[in-house]
């Protein structure tokens, strides 16, 4: 007798353990760790993955395992252990972290067909394999799941023979097309089409056509070449002469691209003295953690690309996770240019279906390398031999819904398994790291210099309250307009940054103070041009833009804010000769539209760039000389205590922008809090500065990196029941947790409503707490019941990133 123990899909506390259910005996040398399967979970059928198979049970009387979802394991054993580990280190379920691991794809329905590799592979199948794919090269998995085939066909997929595809039903998702082939070999072939009538003179030419292409072509493509009709094909296909099967059109979203290849370029001392402990350390597989703290560019890409080099001639695998803002074409295209069809590319611009194509790829050992988002950590390689995280400092590497996990603390404990470095790189690196480099837990590797010998751009900072004093009521300072077209008669570019975050633009009455608010939370609704309507960024509420005061029925209603529609407006009055792009989330929602601009940009056909967050990394444009950045505090304002450092990054990352190649580029800081260290410092680019200035400040107040956090959220209908129960789990915290450890609130939380949910909240601050897990876990415990009841939530977040 044979036992599975299998994490059921049910995400609830209750049900977060494995359950034993027996092996049917077809399936006992079938079934291996890692494979999903379909199992009887009370009066339903459910979906688990298989975590050990034993051959013994505590529980008499088991249940079988109804189907096998997998062929092969879609899970290997390193990343069923990673996920037990999440469920620690996040407190999610089980069930949710290995649901994290996977594509979209694999949790949507889907059909799962087994598909013959190439029409060359059929000649080596087993014996009791071919007659199978003798006239085809698809059969669907519902034919063979309860034959006693099995087996063969693991085999046969082991081989490389043959593959399992997951058809998702959702329709759209699979680009497919008919493809035909000669079923028999050409000599057979060709008495077959002696024998035909001569009334079968079509199908005559298409016998004589597939002979001249043994390969096999599109069917649309045959019947356009012999000018036959689709029955003629299918006549052929009924005799058993063609074989037909529906093709993946491959939906590779780089395909139409040619990607240049590209040579190592020498290295400068500085990259030779940084890259020497990371080859080091690959040599000898020993597990380090590096941060490599380089200005903006210093080459720190060309120091990863040699690195990885040096893993993929071992033999060996290599991950480099890029923030999703700044996984832009150029970065793909750096990749591609030196690792050609090794590189396997996961983003959120990618279809579920592209997604699901590139995991494939990784799965099926096609690839050697990933470049991808934060979700990449988790390619399925098995023999990592180094993890890069480029712009380590980036929140969006914390994931905000579960499982809560930060891409570094995955790709450490991936790279510990591994025996393999991890590098982690920034100009700006996060103060918790720098910290750690500082102690000697990471190596510091520093890279000072820029690769062209240039010197950073000149950073001029403008105080904004200055300009309305002397009667400029403009958004631009006189200093920034009067470089924009020195610019423009230069024939050299610009690049405008808006920082939107914390700052919208809200609908306000002159008279009353009236702001128009969302009914569903507690947040002022944003005010968007093109549509005239007001929005709700949160639960996406809507309304038409009204016209007079609902308070007080003034008509003196405006919105106030700067958006970039309103940039490019006055940019349009100003300075009428300018060609300007802009880049925010309405000009890129489309597919690739985001690469076009660029494109665009880069050819030279605009000559001032306007955006938001996303121009503010990893662009590379030698003619652009000029920076202006138009509100450089409003992150300042919101309620975080990362708000300086965030500020201090994101400046001096913007201005790493310019003067990058031959020409010198210049900086201009808006703003109207000059005086603020982050913005002063920002301008010097003295990070030691501010990371001492900064430093100083967490230790007064017991914030990271000095102290650990969790911030605990609850969120319910009814106000009285939100806050009850955060009071309730404050007093049980207080009595379970050391006096060391700090417990604040339970107050509301900075955007106290939310979809019609009352939020509380109440952070802990602690340095070392032995039970502090299994407190939280008891807390979620005793409230499980109202939770599965749906109307109470009570999220716990361990080293939280967001605030609000």
């Amino acid at each position: 007798m044979k036992v599975a123990a299998v994490i059921v899909d049910v995400p609830t506390r209750q049900t977060d353990r494995p359950f034993d259910y027996l092996i049917p005996e077809k399936w006992e040398n079938v079934l291996q760790v890692g494979m999903r399967v379909t199992v009887p979970f009370g009066p339903r059928l459910l979906q688990g993955f298989v975590i050990e198979i034993k051959t013994h049970s505590e529980f008499k009387t088991l249940k079988p395992i109804q189907e096998i979802v997998d062929v092969t394991p879609v899970l290997n054993e390193e990343l069923l252990g990673l996920g037990k580990w999440l469920t620690e280190t996040t407190l999610c379920f089980m069930i949710s972290a290995f649901q994290a691991m996977l594509p979209a794809a694999m949790k949507a329905k889907y059909e799962k067909e087994i598909h013959l590799v190439s029409s060359e592979h059929r000649a080596y199948l087993h014996a009791d394999v071919q007659p199978f794919f003798a006239h085809r090269s698809v059969i669907p998995w519902k034919e063979i799941e309860n034959t006693d085939i099995l087996p063969l066909l693991q085999k046969e997929i082991q081989k490389g023979h043959l593959e399992v595809v997951y058809r998702v039903k959702e329709k759209g998702t699979k680009k497919t097309m008919k493809y035909v082939a000669l079923a028999l070999p050409a000599e057979e072939a060709k008495e077959m089409m002696n024998k035909l009538p001569t009334q079968a003179a079509k199908q005559k030419e298409i016998i004589a056509c597939l002979l001249s292409c043994p390969e096999g072509m599109l069917l649309k493509d045959l019947l356009e070449l012999t000018g036959a009709s689709s029955s003629s094909a299918k006549a052929l296909l009924n005799k058993g002469v063609i074989v037909e099967q529906e093709i993946e059109i491959y939906r590779d979203p780089y395909e139409h691209r040619e990607f240049v290849k590209t040579e190592p370029l020498p290295l400068t001392e500085e990259q030779q003295r940084a890259i020497e402990p990371i080859l080091e350390s690959v040599r000898t597989n020993k597990h380090e953690i590096f941060l490599m703290y380089g200005v903006t560019g210093s080459g720190k890409t060309e120091v990863y690309m040699q690195a990885i080099d040096e893993v993929l001639k071992q033999g060996k695998e290599a991950i480099v996770l890029v923030p999703e803002i700044s996984l832009t074409p150029q970065m793909v295209e750096r990749f591609k240019g030196r690792f050609g069809s090794q590189v396997a590319v996961l983003h959120s611009g990618l279809s579920v279906g592209e997604k699901y194509d590139e995991w494939r790829k990784i799965h099926r050992k096609e690839v050697k390398l990933v470049v991808g988002a934060r979700s990449a950590i988790f390619a399925p390689f098995e023999n990592i031999g180094m993890i890069i995280i480029d712009e380590e400092h980036e929140a969006s590497y914390k994931q905000e819904e579960n499982p809560r996990y930060h891409a570094r603390d995955v790709a450490i404990y991936r790279a510990r398994f591994h025996q393999c470095p991890v590098v982690l790189g920034s100009a700006t690196p996060s103060l918790e790291s720098f910290a750690r480099a500082q102690k000697g837990v990471y190596r510091l590797l520093t890279l000072k210099k820029r690769m062209n010998e240039k010197g950073l751009p000149s950073v001029e900072v403008v105080d904004m309250r200055e300009e309305l004093r002397s009667g400029n009521r403009s958004m631009f300072s006189r200093i920034l307009f009067d470089k924009l077209k020195d610019r423009l008669e230069r024939g050299e570019q610009s690049v405008l940054f808006l920082n939107r975050r914390g700052y919208s633009t809200f609908v306000m009455c002159r008279d009353c103070g009236y702001v128009i608010n969302c009914p569903h939370c507690d947040i002022s609704l944003t005010y968007h041009r093109v549509q005239q309507r007001l929005k709700c960024h949160y639960c996406g509420y809507e309304e038409p833009i009204a016209y007079r005061c609902p308070s007080c029925q003034s008509e003196h209603i405006r919105f106030f804010g700067t958006g970039t529609q309103k940039v490019e407006e006055e940019l349009a009055k100003l300075l009428p000769e300018a060609r300007v792009i802009r880049m925010d989330v309405d000009t890129t929602s489309r597919k690739g539209a985001h690469e076009q601009l660029l494109h665009e940009f880069g050819a030279g056909n605009a000559d001032i760039l306007l955006g938001t967050q996303m121009i503010a990394k990893g662009l590379d444009f030698p003619k652009v000389t000029l920076v202006g950045v138009l509100a450089a505090d409003t992150m300042l304002r919101l309620p975080d205590f990362r708000a300086s450092e965030k500020t201090f990054q994101l400046l001096t990352q913007v201005s790493g922008r310019a003067g990058r190649h031959e020409l010198p580029g210049e900086v201009v800081i808006q703003t109207y809090t000059p005086e603020h260290y982050s913005v002063e410092l920002a301008a010097k680019y003295d990070y030691e500065m501010f990371y001492q200035r900064e430093m100083r400040i967490r230790k007064l107040h017991g914030y990271p990196p000095f102290y650990y956090l969790a911030l605990i959220t609850v969120s319910h209908p009814e106000l009285t029941k939100a806050v009850a129960t955060t009071e309730k789990i404050t007093a049980h915290l207080r009595n379970h947790l050391s006096s060391e450890t700090m417990i604040l609130g339970p107050v509301a939380s900075p955007i106290a409503r939310l979809n019609d949910r009352y939020r509380y909240q109440c952070m802990i601050k602690y340095k070392r707490e032995p039970k502090f897990t299994e407190t939280l876990k008891t807390i979620v415990d005793h409230y499980q019941q109202e939770i599965a009841q749906g109307q109470l939530q009570i999220t716990i977040d361990l080293n939280p990133y967001m605030m609000m």
